[in-house]
């Protein structure tokens, strides 16, 4: 495995996790700190002097990796989240408790260190374009390693309007074994609506250790249900996600053996789906420690959600689970991926159309403004697969109006920096997540401050989109409607009232599922959340 490309593999991920925490949860909240081993935190406060509170603290990440001897290293993260752009940050890495098994040294970029001892003396300055990562560090078994053995690199981080702060990781030395998918990389199969479709993933051992335990982990493509939900399987968030899960086996896996997954998973394509439809999803099978450095990498440590309460998906038989003496580490990380690709023949499709609002309100007061869509049919709309009918929305508010508050589903489309949430603009889009069933309204509820007086007219305009380009839903004649405030005369149709019962999708991943929908990355079903916009 190239290992640099499993990083930028893995890196990309990352970043898809934060956009989901963030487009969901709106600004990230400062990371608290956490005494599980692969991710540490500071071991110290910033003063809360006056002259340091101009830019808010870095939230630095350094995460722990498991290492086997003969085998190619890993990558050992300084991450920043929320970080200080065009300054100075200075690392001293201490490795003294490593170095017995282990060479760790910066690699992946131009000279940053100078050498003393077990100690590194860093220094870096980044600026708006960096990103999350400060800098890499990689880390390596002696060729005598022998599993079990255990140490922390120690790196104190200083930068100049905050006082240092001291991050922990652990490096491990671990068996290596060799999971290899036994479908290969790619799979390709075939369905129609309403149809259950049997995956049969399976795994091989071709390495010349037992393989203690395994995960795997599935995401995919929305309007692909899962048969099951499983008891040994936690599911992300059941109220709006039933497309990323992990699985726990127990069973151990000789080698030169395979096991595959009984014929209960796999999933059933909605009668009310998009189609023609293609489906992508993605399959990684892991050893215990490897998913747990993995989970690390793309959220929080802890169980990933709650379980289901089918059956338990079960493998082909093995022998008997030997003790674990030691963590095990997957020695080519590539090998054991697979992506499938679902082909969805029919032709349905949908319409959506446009929903503007009336309101009013006296100069200098705030007035709520519900404005979105209603799901016509007979097709659901949403990130449904990789031609599903995406619904951006766009949002232009009137001349005299201020928008005082906002929705994080909404993004400001005249800022030069992507702005969830962000109040004050003009002209906004807006996104759903998750799929919207025939009958079903999408809300977004702003709060509107009133500047001038006199009636004001804004729109809402509906650019249908399917796949990576414009598509039009089957009327394109209602795919827009006004926005009036404290207008002289009686209101139009396609408005969406203020008060009573219109219900919408939750929408705060909305702008990264239709990256993520076009793109093929969620398998099955979104399950929606409804609130009242």
């Amino acid at each position: 495995m190239s290992s640099s490309a499993l990083r930028r593999r893995l890196a990309g991920v990352a970043v898809v996790g934060v956009l989901v925490a963030t487009a969901v949860g709106g600004a990230p909240a400062a990371a608290e700190p956490t005494s599980a081993p692969t991710t540490s935190a500071p071991t110290t406060t910033p003063p809360a002097a006056a002259d340091r509170t101009a830019a808010p603290r870095s939230d630095i990440r350094l995460r722990s990796v498991t290492v086997a001897p003969g085998v190619g290293g890993k990558w050992m993260s300084v991450e920043q989240r929320g970080g200080n752009y065009d300054t100075t940050y200075r690392m001293r890495v201490d490795r003294s408790d490593v170095m017995a098994f282990a060479d760790v040294r910066h690699a992946g970029g131009p000279p940053l260190c100078t050498t003393a001892g077990p100690v590194l003396d860093c220094a870096l300055t980044t600026d708006t374009d960096w990103g999350t990562e400060l800098f890499s560090l990689r880390v390596t078994a002696a060729a005598d390693a022998k599993p079990g053995q255990r140490g922390e690199v120690v790196v104190t981080v200083t930068e100049p309007r905050f006082a240092a702060g001291t991050y922990r990781a652990t490096v491990t030395v671990g068996e290596g074994v060799d999971l290899v998918s036994a479908n290969g990389r790619d799979l390709r199969l075939d369905s129609s609506l309403g149809a259950r479709v049997d995956v049969p993933l399976a795994v091989s051992n071709r390495g010349t250790t037992t393989a203690h335990g395994l995960r795997l982990y599935v995401s995919g493509s929305l309007g692909f249900t899962p048969s099951k939900r499983y008891r040994n399987c936690e599911y992300g968030d059941p109220a709006r996600d039933d497309s990323v899960f992990v699985c726990t086996f127990d069973d151990s896996l000789e080698p030169g053996e395979t096991v595959r997954v009984d014929s209960t998973f796999g999933g059933t394509v909605p009668t009310d789906s998009w189609a023609p439809n293609r489906h992508h999803s993605h399959y990684t099978w892991f050893t215990p420690a490897d998913w747990e450095e993995y989970q690390d990498l793309i959220r929080k440590p802890g169980p990933l959600g709650p379980r289901g309460t089918d059956e338990e998906l079960t493998l082909a038989a093995v022998d008997e689970m030997r003790a674990r003496s030691h963590p095990q580490t997957d020695v080519d990380g590539f090998s054991n991926e697979i992506s499938v690709r679902l082909d969805v023949a029919g032709d349905l499709r949908g319409d959506v159309a446009a929903e503007g609002a009336t309101v009013r309100g006296a100069v200098g007061a705030t007035v709520p403004m519900r404005v979105g869509y209603l799901n016509n049919g007979p097709a659901r709309a949403g990130a449904d697969g990789q031609s599903g009918l995406q619904v951006p929305t766009h949002v232009t508010l009137p001349d005299g109006v201020t928008a005082v508050t906002v929705p994080t589903s909404c993004s400001d489309l005249d800022s030069e920096e992507y702005a969830p949430g962000k109040p004050g603009g003009r002209r906004y889009v807006c996104q759903a997540g998750g799929t919207i069933s025939t009958g079903e309204r999408v809300a977004f509820e702003f709060g509107l401050r009133v500047d001038r007086a006199g009636g004001q007219t804004g729109t809402v305009t509906l650019k249908t989109r399917s796949g990576e380009g414009a598509m039009a839903d089957l009327d394109p004649g209602n795919d827009t409607a006004a926005i009036r405030v404290n207008p002289t005369g009686g209101g139009a149709g396609g408005e969406l009232p203020i008060t009573g019962a219109s219900t919408g999708l939750l929408a705060g991943a909305g702008l990264l599922l239709v990256v993520a929908g076009a793109g093929g990355f969620l398998l099955a079903r979104r399950r929606r959340t409804r609130f009242v916009a």
